[in-house]
């Protein structure tokens, strides 16, 4: 599939890259409400209406097309719809910007995805469902570099990789790979000893991977994502603040998170389809 990127997308990345700890949003607290579908109250009595940027991006969303169900969050969304009730053809998309959204104030849609970070700051102004998304770390490279198809760890032991100072990713390769880094004051910095070869691989969070191998590095790819430790940036859907629809929404989150809908999704869109896999221990 060809990657499709803007600035609106830099914009989108940059925010959302606010680092987070939480297992679950404070917003998500169960209640005693049903979460029968007759008892929803939704922006539409019997429509679910799901929100993303405009335009929506590679591999979030397809051909900037959330109506297909293509592309991790759309995939996400309709899986959670489904969870709740609504069959796809009950399902309604408006688009909104990321600031517009993560504002104060009455929201014209049920639930919004677009890599929303889930941080304190912005729960003090809208819900979060439970995180449906935690960005592990990923290597970037270059068509023809020593790394290109390397597939676990260990090929990597005598690769020369880099990171920004203070970042997870610099823990990432002194823990996870093993090999003393290469440290930078910041990814632009990381990315231009990678264009001149200084560097075999940067490691970032996958969504800064996505982008910097689509438009920053010229023949880029993503080398692969390191095994998750659990800890990471995390997406969760966002919501009206003190929406009656939060804790059902972070249940449909959770549920297709214990069956396994989730980690499927992650697999065909975030790794195997978006020539992101993840590198053997």
């Amino acid at each position: 599939m060809k990657k499709r990127f803007g600035i609106l997308a830099v914009i989108a990345i940059a925010t959302s890259l606010t680092l987070s700890g939480c297992a679950k949003s404070d917003s998500a607290t169960s209640d005693s409400a049903s979460c029968a579908k007759a008892d929803l109250a939704t922006v539409e009595s019997g429509k679910l209406t799901i929100a993303t940027g405009q335009p929506a991006y590679y591999p979030w969303i397809i051909d900037d097309k959330p109506e297909t169900g293509n592309g991790f969050e759309g995939a996400v969304a309709y899986a959670v719809a489904k969870q709740l009730g609504f069959s796809n053809d009950e399902v309604v998309w408006v688009r909104t910007t990321f600031d517009s959204a993560v504002t104060p104030g009455a929201k014209n849609f049920d639930f919004n995805l677009q890599q929303f970070s889930i941080t304190p700051e912005r729960a003090t102004a809208v819900d979060f469902s439970s995180p449906y998304y935690t960005a592990p770390q990923a290597i970037v490279s270059y068509k023809g570099s020593k790394i290109e198809g390397k597939t676990s760890i260990a090929d990597l032991k005598s690769a020369k990789l880099g990171a920004a100072v203070g970042t997870t990713s610099l823990d990432a390769i002194q823990n996870q790979i093993g090999v003393k880094p290469e440290v930078f004051n910041d990814n632009a910095a990381g990315v231009s000893a990678l264009k001149n070869g200084q560097i075999d691989g940067l490691v970032v969070d996958l969504p800064t991977a996505f982008y910097l191998s689509g438009v920053e590095v010229t023949d880029g790819l993503i080398v692969g994502q390191l095994p998750s430790t659990g800890s990471g940036d995390q997406f969760g859907l966002l919501l009206s603040k003190d929406n009656a629809l939060t804790s059902c929404v972070s249940a449909a989150v959770d549920a297709i998170t214990a069956d396994g809908t989730l980690a499927a999704i992650t697999d065909k869109w975030l790794a195997t389809d978006a020539g992101a896999p993840v590198l053997k221990p």
